[in-house]
């Protein structure tokens, strides 16, 4: 098992592969938008946001729309997107444990794919503690993760591991990643400030709807 990587290395890592990265996500996940689907709000919010894919439903969707990335490339992929496709929505490339966001703000946060990146479970949980920090009274946030549930993964207790991601040319590039078993997953939003509202598995990852705890449902 890989010992925790930086969140320094984890930035370098998606720096390095971000172009093409980019150029293979397309499109929204089903999930995102089915979670969108009938809400809106005034401040959207998409941490880990990379080429902006889901950023630009939120910004469909709310009055004024923030994309957070680690990493500095990812942020210019999705400010070239934004560009070409003419989406209004602003960007910042910030830590999801440290989120440059005013307490309870946000009305629409997706927070997906990129929860089991942050390399230690406190930093993972401190994300779920931002979410908590900035969503608004009746604020709702999509979390996912990529889970043991998954057909690749022949485990039943979550795990650190890295994935390779293939560049053009062959040159094959290290991704850090805990995979989340489902019952870690909801312990970790417990552990957090946030709690669950619904929970499910679908296309080997868990995905959990939260709100934050002590604020209007």
């Amino acid at each position: 098992m890989p010992g925790d990587p930086s969140p320094a290395s984890v930035r370098a890592t998606y720096d390095r592969i971000a172009d093409h990265f980019s150029k293979t996500r397309e499109y929204a996940w089903p999930e995102v938008e089915d979670f969108l689907e009938d809400r809106s709000g005034a401040v959207g919010l998409d941490v880990g946001c990379g080429n902006g894919r889901h950023a630009e439903l939120l910004a469909d969707r709310c009055e004024r729309t923030l994309g957070v990335d680690l990493s500095r490339e990812m942020v210019a992929t999705a400010a070239e997107r934004s560009a070409e496709r003419g989406f209004d929505y602003a960007l910042a490339q910030a830590d999801a444990s440290s989120l440059p966001v005013r307490d309870g703000v946000a009305d629409l946060v997706v927070f997906v794919a990129t929860l089991p990146h942050l390399p230690s479970r406190d930093l993972r949980v401190a994300s779920l503690d931002e979410l908590a920090r900035v969503l608004s009274d009746g604020g709702r946030a999509l979390v996912s993760a990529w889970s043991t549930e998954h057909d690749r993964f022949d485990r039943a207790e979550g795990f650190d591991t890295t994935v390779e991601w293939t560049l053009p040319g062959g040159e094959a590039v290290d991704r850090f990643y805990h995979i989340y078993d489902p019952d870690e997953f909801r312990a970790d939003v417990g552990a957090s400030g946030l709690s669950l509202v619904e929970f499910e598995v679908s296309s080997g990852n868990c995905y959990g709807v939260v709100r934050a705890e002590g604020k209007r449902s």
